[in-house]
């Protein structure tokens, strides 16, 4: 089993939660909730920066 993390292709913005979702087995819905909740209620909202990089730091999912 050698799985690897990339973006996923179902995306809202740029496939990066839902692409841990897929890669830990999560539900993407809550995936994308909590990084929500972290990104607002932490001081200096370092979650939109991170989700910056890692969309440039990802791979592309593999087609289909």
């Amino acid at each position: 089993m050698d799985k690897k993390l990339t973006k996923s292709n179902n995306k809202m913005i740029a496939g990066v939660c839902a692409g841990f979702a897929e890669y830990f087995g999560w539900e993407v819905t809550i995936v994308r909730i909590l990084y929500a909740f972290l990104t607002i209620f932490s001081a200096g909202f370092p979650g939109l920066l991170l989700y910056i990089v890692m969309s440039i730091v990802m791979p592309p999912a593999e087609c289909c």
